[in-house]
């Protein structure tokens, strides 16, 4: 199964739909509620929540995911109701089945509805071929619509660009080569965002706060700091970072460290903070590639946002 262990935690949503056709008499018939199994809406519901909540056995590469809302609707296809979504069965007879269902996790819940819609469709199948065995069909079951995840991030995707600054003794006397300032331009890359400039600097405040109001000077949307957050005695990237930001971004840290915290049980001791400068968001960052990357998982592209308010362009 895939792996989706770094996908950050959201409000999922999916609607979907599928078709029951059946004749105009066995229409009626369901109508007048005068199936000689009893009303099938209710066993097709509970058959369809039933297999939603299953989906994950069902098909192998599914997640198990928390269904945390889930409502089954139906309606008639006749002469008198023709959804747009159906203009292809304009003429047909039949039940639609509708299903829409809510999830806060890291993968979607499109495979819950169509496997809920599509069960669903099979029970009132199953329901009405003693009357109409020779025109009953299945057709039509598709998605139209999901939120969440992936499909809302992409919003947050445009062109931008940004300067990474390296801060570590180590790396700046050439004694070990540089991973985590490289991993952040390729973390950045992925989202179309441009790394202008790229230093490397020693554990020093002075060095540290003038190449940050260099690139606020210049107003570079975005900078990016790696090494110095943590406890050491060498350790002052965050103190830096301080007596620059005029205003806290408090929220970016904080998803960083519980995004983090799922994952790694040290990220708690990070001290990294974020917040604006001028026209420039300033994000600390851990030394090591691997909390680059989980903390880059837990605000992209998200924090790209932040440039239009900075910009003042609102909401």
């Amino acid at each position: 199964m895939r792996d989706i262990s770094s996908k950050q935690i959201s409000l999922r949503t999916a609607k979907a739909t599928g078709v029951v056709l059946c004749s105009q008499e066995t229409l009626n018939l369901v109508k007048a509620d005068k199936l000689p199994k009893g009303n099938l809406f209710d066993i097709a519901k509970a058959a369809g929540f039933l297999a939603a909540k299953n989906t994950h056995n069902l098909i192998p590469h599914c997640h198990p995911v928390s269904i945390d809302g889930m409502t089954i609707t139906y309606d008639y296809l006749d002469n008198t109701n023709q959804p747009e979504e159906f203009r292809d069965l304009q003429g047909c007879y039949g039940v639609i089945v509708y299903c829409e269902g809510k999830s806060i996790g890291r993968t979607g819940i499109e495979m819950e509805v169509l496997t809920a819609v599509s069960v669903a469709a099979l029970t009132i199948y199953d329901l009405l071929k003693p009357l109409d065995d020779t025109e009953i069909e299945i057709t039509s079951v598709k998605l139209l619509k999901k939120t969440g995840g992936k499909s809302d991030r992409k919003k947050f995707i445009h062109k931008n660009t940004a300067a990474v600054l390296v801060c570590s003794d180590t790396t700046a006397s050439g004694k070990r080569e540089d991973f985590s300032g490289l991993k952040i331009k390729e973390i950045l890359a992925g989202f179309d965002v441009e790394t202008i400039d790229y230093q490397i600097v020693p554990d020093d405040v002075q060095q540290i706060k003038a190449k940050l109001q260099q690139w606020v000077g210049q107003q570079v949307p975005f900078i990016f700091t790696t090494g110095g957050t943590g406890f050491g005695p060498k350790d002052c990237t965050v103190e830096a970072a301080k007596a620059i930001i005029e205003r806290e971004a408090i929220g970016i840290s904080e998803a960083i460290r519980v995004h983090g915290q799922m994952r790694t049980p040290t990220a708690m001791l990070s001290r990294g903070v974020a917040g604006v400068a001028g026209k420039s968001l300033i994000i600390t960052l851990p030394g090591s590639t691997k909390g680059v990357q989980e903390s880059l998982d837990a605000i992209v592209p998200q924090v790209f946002h932040s440039r239009n308010m900075i910009e003042g362009e609102g909401h």
